[in-house]
């Protein structure tokens, strides 16, 4: 078995778990290949007994690993998808950040998962990705994303236009600061932050949310995956910004912006007793009597 390692630099005291989940892999055999960048930053911090390969590229992992774990948060993980891609290969997420609702393994759960994913005692989900088409190909071949794509005004405080359109049927004119089009599994990130609904992951849909609308009876509108949205953007400075998850580029309102799901997914590795109820009911600490 080989796994895959891809991280971002992570406060001092997690040291001890990072070393922790090395020395298993290595005592169970498995071979451990790591991004170039994170290899970079273990070195300093943790020991190694076996050769570490590294890689580098979404086409220098092909092929190469079994499992792709990411430590880090939920934005660590947004960019490892970079890096798989259509690969088929199953994520797993340690959290070192803060929130972390799709990196949502503990540093205290390492071990734990790591031994499901031995014994193969785990659940794959396999996540939806949007695809943002464009005439000038924004974002060349990294022109998906795990979470949201976000449409935003760039230098000016005024609010910015956005016509919208569903299967090329007008929906409305939005005049607000942007427009999140989020999966499922981003409805907990930029979309839940600007007031739109939780959903769960798999039910096959898209979420359209506006950031601070002008109108306020504009509400989020949840629609079947299925549908292609065409966002026409008109703004006072005629640049505004467009984001797939952490991914940003400017441009101008001569460019349509059109989005549908991808052809492809991403697996999600679920060890036991770590559902995605589970993980927002203890994130957003749903039921807990808070006073005191």
């Amino acid at each position: 078995m080989t796994i895959a390692i891809f991280g971002s630099p992570y406060p001092e005291h997690f040291t001890k778990y990072i070393q922790h989940l090395v020395k298993k892999l290595e005592s169970e055999h498995v071979r451990i290949i790591i991004e170039e960048n994170f290899n970079n930053f273990l070195q300093n911090n943790i020991r190694f007994t076996s050769t570490i390969d590294v890689f580098n590229s979404y086409e220098s992992l092909k092929e190469k690993a079994d499992f792709l774990i990411s430590i880090g948060g939920d934005g660590t993980l947004l960019k490892a998808v970079t890096y798989v891609r259509e690969l088929n290969i199953p994520i797993m997420g340690i959290n070192t950040g803060r929130l972390g609702f799709i990196s949502s393994i503990s540093a205290t759960q390492i071990s734990d998962a790591i031994n499901d994913i031995l014994r193969k005692e785990y659940t794959i989900n396999e996540r939806t990705l949007l695809q943002l088409d464009t005439n000038k190909n924004l974002f060349k071949d990294k022109n998906f994303a795990l979470n949201e794509v976000a449409v935003s005004k760039k230098d000016t405080s005024s609010m910015i236009r956005i016509d919208a359109f569903i299967d090329d049927e007008f929906l409305n004119t939005y005049w607000a600061d942007g427009l999140v089009i989020s999966t499922p599994t981003g409805s907990t990130g930029y979309s839940l932050s600007c007031g739109g609904p939780i959903i769960v992951p798999g039910t096959n849909n898209i979420i359209i949310t506006p950031n601070a609308p002008h109108n306020l009876n504009v509400r989020p509108i949840v629609i079947n995956d299925n549908s292609v949205i065409k966002l026409k953007v008109e703004d006072r400075d005629q640049i505004a910004l467009v984001s797939l998850d952490s991914r940003s580029r400017a441009f101008d309102s001569e460019t349509e912006l059109i989005i549908k799901k991808t052809d492809f997914k991403i697996k999600l590795i679920q060890p036991q007793n770590n559902s995605f109820t589970s993980t927002i009911r203890n994130k957003l600490m749903w039921g807990l009597d808070k006073r005191t």
